[in-house]
């Protein structure tokens, strides 16, 4: 029976799941955004987020080396682990959780896998660029009936003579 069992063993045993997510990890810090089959991409997410997670942590400088380690010894690789702690972290400082976005994209040509892309929410430009250009202004539109017309109004000002100058 399957009690209690919460993370998907991938048909591998517990050493090659363990090498294939340290892979995918990797590879999913050092480029930010990868393709994988959505059954792997699941089971990164729930492998990296508490690794981003201790990459937060910085109160004092025993922490932060302890976390290296640790970081370090579910990587193997220094390469990403600076990567992530130098680059990563101070992009997902504000971030309370949910650093990956897993995005579904059809079945495999070869054997109908379902295919997903598993990228860093915050290092996304597509959808940063619609956040960040918010502060344009609306352009505004015409109404029937709407206003008098520019030349309307110069023309009864002209026209019309006001207090003021009535009262020179």
């Amino acid at each position: 029976m399957n009690h209690g069992n919460k993370k998907n063993n991938l048909s591998r045993t517990a050493s090659h799941r363990k090498a294939l997510l340290m892979n995918l990890g990797c590879q999913l810090i050092t480029y930010k955004r990868i393709t994988t089959t959505l059954a792997k991409a699941k089971a990164l997410r729930m492998y990296i987020e508490p690794i981003i997670t201790k990459t937060k942590a910085t109160s004092s400088k025993e922490v932060i080396m302890h976390n290296h380690r640790i970081v370090f010894s579910y990587l193997n690789d220094k390469a990403a682990v600076k990567e992530l702690f130098t680059v990563v972290a101070p992009k997902v400082a504000a971030r309370p959780g949910g650093y990956t976005r897993i995005i579904k994209l059809g079945a495999r040509v070869g054997d109908n896998a379902e295919i997903a892309m598993i990228e860093l929410v915050d290092f996304n430009e597509i959808y940063g660029k619609g956040i960040t250009t918010a502060a344009e202004p609306a352009k505004k539109t015409r109404r029937a009936g709407g206003g008098k017309k520019k030349g309307e109004v110069g023309a009864t000002d002209a026209t019309e003579p006001t207090d003021e100058k009535a009262e020179a």
